[in-house]
């Protein structure tokens, strides 16, 4: 579905990204984890087309895409919901998810409000108060409904860039427990995400940045099982005398326990 190969990206003179190659197939949920400025948001936004890539190759469904503006990305069924959630304060929740659908021209009114309608079934908070102002809703709320809008263009891949940042643990459990059940709608996720526990408890497979670097790769329970690379790579002890450690097990055991019961 979605091929990086030996893709490299940056901003301005600065090289961020060296060499990466990365593939999502259909279906599946990609982690991408790795240490703040490891380079995650710059690889997102570089396959989203904000950032143009300096060399490699992006191929979506076979085709190379690295060439093409982000609207047509967007249209070909590449959506992103960004990192910081960049919702739309002043317009109400309605007139955000609006502007996800904005690239399906093809839809009426009718099927605008149908595909509304389809999307708030997986976060039913929003559709009642679709009148009120975005600015209402809560931080986690907020970022319900930044994945709402990009989902509204019907994507085939969905490009998640942090989105449990700023959340508190309850709320990030809550947000993993939806992106979760969006891989039972067929969708292709990369979920790029500082929370390596809870993203590696819900993901098929990962990738491990480091300085701009893919450093290992792998389903993700081994990767998540490695105590050298949690260590290393993930920021995350697992050594019985490490309260960080320890905190973080207990919280990817609450996460697990929730995503049973979805």
């Amino acid at each position: 579905m979605l091929d990086a190969q030996a893709v490299s990206s940056g901003y301005g003179g600065y090289l961020v990204l060296h060499d990466i190659d990365l593939t999502v197939a259909p279906g599946e949920i990609v982690a991408l984890v790795g240490a703040n400025g490891a380079g995650k948001s710059t690889l997102v936004k570089t396959i989203a087309g904000l950032l143009p890539a300096r060399s490699g190759r992006i191929l979506f469904e076979g085709r190379p895409i690295e060439r093409l503006s982000p609207r047509q990305r967007l249209i070909d069924g590449l959506s992103l919901a960004p990192e910081g959630r960049q919702t739309f304060g002043g317009l109400t929740i309605e007139a955000n998810l609006r502007l996800g659908a904005y690239v399906r021209r093809e839809l009426d009114e009718r099927g605008v409000q149908a595909r509304m309608e389809e999307v708030c079934e997986i976060f039913p908070i929003l559709l009642p108060r679709r009148h009120e102002p975005c600015a209402n809703l809560s931080g986690g709320q907020q970022q319900m409904l930044a994945i709402a809008r990009a989902l509204m263009s019907k994507p085939k891949v969905l490009l998640l860039d942090e989105p449990s940042l700023g959340l508190s643990p309850a709320l990030v459990a809550d947000i993993f427990r939806l992106i979760a059940q969006l891989r039972g709608q067929g969708l292709a996720i990369l979920l790029s995400e500082q929370n390596a526990r809870q993203s590696l408890a819900i993901a098929d497979r990962a990738y491990v940045i480091e300085n701009g670097r893919i450093v290992t790769a792998g389903r993700s329970a081994e990767i998540l099982a490695s105590d050298e690379i949690a260590e290393k790579y993930l920021g995350v002890g697992r050594g019985l005398g490490d309260p960080a450690g320890e905190r973080q097990r207990a919280l990817s055991t609450r996460l697990n326990a929730i995503l049973d019961r979805a």
